[in-house]
């Protein structure tokens, strides 16, 4: 019950930070901000998976290998100085798969 409590305090305080930071931010900077937030998220999902020991160090290894490439991924896309908006849609489709991936995982 606490963690859920928890949980839900942390994705509403995400979500109101990136909703500030997004009026003050240039689309380009506000996209990166909102990828950066949602890997940052995806990475606490992992260690939490390995402190609970439902993940084992192939798991994890291969989970981390692939936010690594998202990173690579949103550095290229960024190498323009701009995120586009088929870029970012691009990238939130391969979070979203890494974000099942997790889950599967963790629920193996």
């Amino acid at each position: 019950m606490h963690n859920r409590i928890l949980i839900r305090l942390s994705i509403f305080t995400t979500a109101l930070g990136l909703a500030g930071a997004t009026f003050a931010q240039t689309p380009t900077e506000a996209r990166n901000a909102q990828i950066d937030a949602r890997q940052a998220s995806e990475q606490r999902r992992i260690e939490r998976g390995v402190a609970s020991g439902r993940l084992n160090p192939s798991e994890t290894a291969r989970l981390q290998q692939r936010q690594a490439n998202i990173d690579a991924a949103q550095a290229r896309a960024n190498a323009d100085g701009k995120v586009t908006r088929r870029e970012q849609a691009r990238l939130n489709a391969r979070e979203n798969r890494s974000s099942r991936a997790i889950f599967r995982k963790k629920h193996n």
